[in-house]
């Protein structure tokens, strides 16, 4: 059986150029930190990563800070609320690294966490990475937006910080970026050494760096070559044979702006967990939400938040397509849940 890959929202698999710039830095001996022409070299892939992922994102590269994961620049982010009114607040259907900080806010100003898009349903913000709506500071997620759409700032500004992951756009698991606007470095909560211009301490995961820099340049040139569109047409396609299949599935934030690869879908007594297992065991790898969970499954958050029942909630799955999947396997996943969803009612009548 041939597996199909249908949870790049999770996690995408590895591009080829940032493979092949990882593998270029494991041959480099020398630490970034280091004075001599070993530690120089190291050093050089180090910035020039810092280069390609502000090129995707949009700033200065020494804006960018490179840390472990979305999840620590989240919380990099979260620690300078000090300096935004000493409150941090954001919304249910955030993601867990900022729901994890949050915090009943009083009047006042406030460091605010928005996301661009919505991992679990593709949802964007109408300006894409907006402020418009929030007073103060904002701590901006892109995880799921960068690399997939162009980034448009609104008039109101760009956000104070923004967070992303390699990993959600061809590069390595374990490494990320904090992105900062502000006219200040920001203060580090890992000390020690003084790296990444005193912002995060610690020695440069330089096989990672490299790696997320490679993909942020190959992520760049799919988005401004149009690449997702694609993606977006075979999304239309399984969403329109699903919906041939089954009148009473709703394909959740159909009519509004969406990521082009995420399809959340809602069908009423057919539990979600039960669909990710018999898709798994049929070939097919697709999720019940956000993968940041320890592989928890329950009703989603995000969905509840939004006004769905719980009950309803939880019969969520998302699919979220990759540049790599096809429109045959899109057909024959629709095909297998159809057979899934008939044998499900004959057993509920």
């Amino acid at each position: 059986m041939t597996r199909v890959y249908f949870d790049h929202n999770a996690t995408t698999p590895l591009r080829d150029a940032a493979r092949a710039a990882m593998v270029t830095a494991m041959d480099l001996v020398g630490n970034p930190s280091s004075v001599h022409s070993e530690g120089r070299a190291a050093k050089m892939m180090v910035e020039r990563a810092r280069v390609q992922v502000s090129e995707l994102v949009g700033c200065l590269p020494a804006q960018v800070v490179f840390t472990g994961s979305a999840t620590e620049a989240a919380a990099l982010a979260v620690a300078q609320k000090d300096r935004h009114g000493g409150q941090f607040v954001s919304l249910q259907t955030e993601h867990d690294c900022f729901l994890a900080w949050d915090e009943a806010a009083n009047e006042g100003p406030a460091l605010r966490a928005i996301s661009a898009a919505n991992s679990e349903t593709g949802l964007v913000k109408p300006a894409v990475v907006s402020t418009a709506s929030v007073s103060g500071a904002v701590v901006c997620d892109i995880t799921q937006i960068a690399g997939k759409m162009p980034l448009i700032y609104d008039e109101s500004g760009k956000p104070s910080y923004m967070i992303l992951s390699a990993h959600k756009l061809g590069g390595p698991k374990g490494v990320g970026a904090l992105i900062n606007f502000t006219s200040d470095d920001p203060m580090a909560i890992l000390r020690g050494g003084g790296q990444e211009m005193g912002r995060r301490s610690g020695t440069e995961n330089v096989i990672g760096i490299a790696g997320f820099g490679a993909a942020a340049v190959a992520a760049r040139q799919d988005v401004a070559n149009g690449a997702w569109e694609r993606v977006a047409k075979l999304r239309n396609i399984l969403e329109k044979a699903l919906e041939t299949v089954s009148k009473k599935t709703i394909f959740v934030g159909k009519d509004q702006q969406r990521l082009p690869n995420t399809s959340c879908i809602l069908t009423p007594g057919w539990k979600g967990e039960t669909q990710v297992m018999q898709m798994d065991l049929a070939g097919f790898a697709v999720s019940a939400g956000s993968a940041c969970s320890s592989g928890k499954v329950r009703a989603s958050r995000v969905l509840t938040a939004m006004g769905y029942e719980d009950e309803l909630a939880a019969c969520a799955i998302r699919v979220s397509l990759g540049l790599s999947n096809t429109e045959d396997e899109v057909l024959r996943f629709a095909d297998v849940w159809a057979q899934k969803l008939k044998k499900h009612e004959a057993r509920a009548a």
